[in-house]
C-alpha cells in the first residue's frame, strides 16, 4: 500500500468516547458542547473525541486550582516529597501503559513512546529533590545585630500549554517542578492526543496529590486565551511553533505573567571531513527520522563540509532503504504522522523542494508501508543540493524530511547556522577536538551536541533555545525551572534591644 491512499469507509464520530477535562480530581465534560476528532494515525480512523472548553469551562478549572493552591503551598516539604516519590514509583511501574496511549494517538513507535516517558521521568526524579532545590540563604550579622535571609515561594496557579509531539514528556518538563515548588497546575494538552493528560492526572491522584493541584483543561484557542488572560494564572509554560510562542509570550506578558515560551527550530548537523562517516550517517538517520521527524530537536538540515557529501549521502541512502515504516505497534522503525492534514502539509513541502530545484534523492511519497491503507504515511525523504533560500530549509517542516546543504569550509557552516533565525539545537560530527571546542563556543544555539545528533539535556540541566526558538529568559527544567516556578523574598531581621531605639529619618545604613 502507498502512503497517500485513503481509507474507503470513514469512521462515524457518533457514540465515540469523549476525552474530558480533569477538574478538582474528577473528569468533567464541560458545557461548551464543542468537541474535536482524535485519530489513530496508523489507521486514519477517528477513535474518540475530545471536549473543547468554553471560556466558562476554563474559568471553572482555573478557579478549582486557585481554591486548592493555598493548602498545598502550606504543606510541608517532607509531605510534598513523599507525593513526588510516590508519583515517580507509579510512573516507573506503569509507563508501558502510557506509551501505548501515546502510540495510539500520536503514532510514534512504542519504543520511542517509552523513551519519551522515561525522559519525562528524569524531571520527576529531579523534582524529588525539592527540599534542596528550594533552600534559601542566610547571612548572620549583615549589619550590627541584623540578619538577612532569602526564601523562594510558589507563585500560585500556573498554566502549561503543551504540543502534540510529546504528550507526556513536554508536560513533565514543567508540572513536576511546579508542583514540587508548591504551585497548582492547569495543563492544556494538544487536542490531537489528549488522553495521556488524563492518565497522568489519575496517577497524581493515586500518588496522594490533593485534588485541584493538577488539573487538565482540554481545548483549542479558547482554552489557551483563557489561561493567558486570567488574573488567577501567574505564569505560563509553552512549547510549540514560533508564531504561537510569540503570541503566547506577547499576550501573557501583557497580562502581567512570567512566561517561558519555547518555539520552533531548524536544527543543523554539521559533518566535518575528518568525521567517522558511518557514525555520522547513523546519527543523521536517527536524528532526522525518529518519531517521523515530529521533534523540535529533529535534525532537519545536514551540513556537509568540503568533499564528503557524496559519500555521506550514499551511506544515508543505504540506511533509509533498510527502514521499515508502519504501525508503531508492529515493531516498525518509524510510524505515521499525527494527522492527515499534517501529512498533506509535509507532502506539500516535498513538492516545493522539487519545484525549487533541490535534488530528491529519496522520495517519501507513495512508498510501501507496514500499516493500514488509511494511515497518515510519509516515509523518510532525503534532499541534496538544498540552498538557504528554499522553503524546505527556511521553514520548520516537522516531518521525515532531511535536507543536505553543501559548504566548502567550517566557517561557512557556522555562519549558516548563526544566520538562521532559529537557535534550538545543533550538532557537529568530528574527531577534531579543537574544531568541536570552537564550534560550541561560536555557534549561536541553546543546545549543542558533539558527536550527539539530538542533544536533549538530562533533567538536571535546562532545556531551551536561543533566538526565535525561545521567548522569555528562562529555560525548562533544571534549576532554571525551579527558579521560574518560584519568586524570591528577602527577610531582614533584628530582634530589638533598647540600644537600637530612637528616631532617625535618614536612609538605613549597614554598619
Amino acid at each position: 500500500m502507498t502512503a497517500t491512499q485513503q481509507a474507503t469507509t470513514p469512521t462515524a464520530t457518533t457514540d465515540l468516547p469523549v476525552v474530558g477535562h480533569w477538574i478538582d480530581g474528577a473528569i468533567g465534560a464541560g458545557t461548551s458542547g464543542r468537541a474535536a476528532d482524535v485519530y489513530d494515525p496508523a489507521t486514519g480512523q477517528v477513535t474518540k473525541r475530545v471536549a473543547l472548553a468554553s471560556r466558562e469551562d476554563a474559568d471553572a478549572v482555573i478557579a478549582a486550582a486557585a481554591k486548592a493552591w493555598p493548602a498545598w503551598r502550606d504543606i510541608s516539604l517532607a509531605r510534598r516529597t513523599q507525593v513526588l516519590f510516590a508519583f515517580r514509583e507509579l510512573l516507573n511501574a506503569r509507563k508501558a501503559e502510557l506509551a501505548e496511549i501515546i502510540t495510539s494517538e500520536h503514532g510514534k513507535v512504542l519504543a520511542d513512546a517509552l523513551g519519551e516517558v522515561s525522559r519525562g521521568q528524569e524531571i520527576v526524579e529531579f523534582a524529588c529533590g525539592l527540599s534542596h532545590l528550594l533552600k534559601g540563604g542566610q547571612t548572620e550579622n549583615a549589619s550590627t545585630g541584623v540578619d538577612v535571609s532569602s526564601i523562594r515561594q510558589p507563585l500560585g496557579v500556573v498554566g502549561v500549554i503543551s504540543p502534540f509531539n510529546f504528550p507526556a514528556m513536554v508536560p513533565m518538563w514543567f508540572f513536576p517542578m511546579a508542583i514540587a515548588a508548591g504551585n497548582a497546575v492547569v495543563l492544556k494538552p494538544s487536542e490531537k492526543d489528549p488522553s495521556a493528560s488524563l492518565w497522568l492526572a489519575r496517577l497524581w491522584q493515586e500518588a496522594g496529590l490533593p485534588d485541584g493541584i493538577f488539573n487538565v483543561l482540554q481545548g483549542d484557542k479558547v482554552a489557551v486565551d483563557a489561561l493567558l488572560e486570567s488574573p488567577s494564572v501567574k505564569a505560563i509554560s509553552f512549547v510549540g511553533s514560533t508564531p504561537i510562542a510569540r503570541y503566547v509570550y506577547e499576550v501573557a506578558t501583557q497580562h502581567g505573567k512570567r512566561v517561558q515560551a519555547l518555539g520552533g527550530a531548524k536544527n543543523h548537523m554539521v559533518v566535518l571531513p575528518d568525521a567517522d562517516l558511518d557514525l555520522a550517517a547513523d546519527a543523521a538517520v536517527n536524528g532526522g527520522f525518529g518519531s517521523a521527524g515530529e521533534r523540535c530537536m529533529a535534525v532537519s538540515a545536514l551540513v556537509a563540509v568540503d568533499t564528503i557529501a557524496d559519500e555521506l549521502i550514499g551511506k544515508i541512502k543505504e540506511r533509509i532503504a533498510g527502514l521499515r515504516t508502519g504501525d508503531g505497534r508492529r515493531g516498525c522503525d518509524m510510524g505515521p504522522l499525527v494527522t492527515g492534514a499534517h501529512r498533506d502539509k509535509v507532502v506539500g513541502y516535498i513538492e516545493q523542494g522539487v519545484a525549487a530545484g533541490a535534488e530528491l534523492v529519496v522520495d517519501g511519497r507513495d512508498k510501501l508501508v507496514d500499516g493500514p491503507v488509511g494511515g497518515f504515511w510519509v516515509t523518510p525523504t532525503l534532499f541534496d543540493k538544498v540552498t538557504t533560500d528554499m522553503s524546505i530549509y527556511t521553514e520548520e517542516i516537522f516531518g521525515p524530511v532531511l535536507s543536505v546543504l553543501r559548504v566548502k569550509t567550517f566557517d561557512e557552516a557556522i555562519d549558516m547556522i548563526n544566520a538562521n533565525p532559529y537557535g534550538n539545537g545543533t550538532a557537529i560530527f568530528t574527531n577534531d577536538g579543537g574544531a568541536a571546542r570552537r564550534f560550541q563556543h561560536d555557534v549561536e544555539v541553546g543546545m549543542v551536541g558533539i558527536n550527539v545528533p539530538v542533544p536533549v539535556p538530562v533533567g538536571y540541566y535546562s532545556f531551551g533555545g536561543w533566538k526565535n526558538s525561545l521567548f522569555g529568559d528562562t529555560h525548562a527544567h533544571g534549576t532554571e525551572g525551579m527558579h521560574f516556578f518560584t519568586r524570591g523574598k528577602v527577610v531582614t531581621t533584628r530582634w530589638l534591644d533598647p540600644s537600637h531605639g530612637g528616631i532617625n529619618l535618614g536612609f538605613p545604613q549597614n554598619v
